[in-house]
C-alpha cells in the first residue's frame, strides 16, 4: 500500500528513528504496517530488537494512521505524543534481519486524545502488546 519511500509523509519521526516500513493496511479504526528489522537500527543490540524499539513501532504505527487520515482528507499532518502506556507485556524480542506485522485498533477517541490497543506480531506469534493515551495537536 504505502512503502518505505514514502512512509515518512505520514509520520513525524525522521531516521535513524523511523520504526516501520510500509503501511498494510488503512481503516478509521485500525491500521496494520510492517517493518524489517536492520542489522544497524538504533534499537538493535547483540543482533536483537530491543523493548523501547517495539514501543516505538507501535508509536509509529498509531502516528501513521493520524497522518494516513490526515492524508486523505487533505489536511496537514498533526503531531501527536503518548500521553500513557499501559497493560505493556513484552513476550519475546525479535532478532535483527527479521520482520514484524503490527496492528493498533482504536479502543476510544475523546477530542484530541485517542486510546489504542496495538500488538506486534513476528509470522502471527505475538511478540509485544500494549494500551496506549495519544494526544494529537490540533492544526491551526
Amino acid at each position: 500500500m504505502i512503502n518505505k519511500e514514502d512512509i515518512t509523509e505520514y509520520i513525524p519521526q525522521r531516521p535513524p528513528i523511523v520504526m516501520i516500513s510500509r503501511l498494510l493496511e488503512a481503516g478509521d479504526k485500525n491500521i496494520r504496517t510492517g517493518f524489517d528489522i536492520a542489522e544497524d537500527n538504533v534499537f538493535v543490540q547483540n543482533g536483537t530488537f530491543m523493548a523501547p524499539g517495539l514501543v516505538e513501532n507501535i508509536a509509529q504505527t498509531a502516528a501513521a494512521r493520524i497522518g494516513y487520515l490526515a492524508k486523505k482528507h487533505n489536511v496537514p499532518v498533526p503531531l501527536g505524543f503518548i500521553g500513557a502506556i499501559q497493560n505493556l507485556e513484552i513476550l519475546e524480542l525479535p532478532l535483527a534481519g527479521t520482520s514484524l506485522e503490527t496492528e493498533i485498533v482504536i479502543e476510544h477517541e475523546v477530542f484530541n486524545a485517542t486510546v489504542i490497543h496495538g500488538t506486534v506480531k513476528q509470522n502471527g506469534r505475538l511478540m509485544a502488546e500494549c494500551d496506549m493515551k495519544i494526544f494529537v495537536s490540533q492544526n491551526k
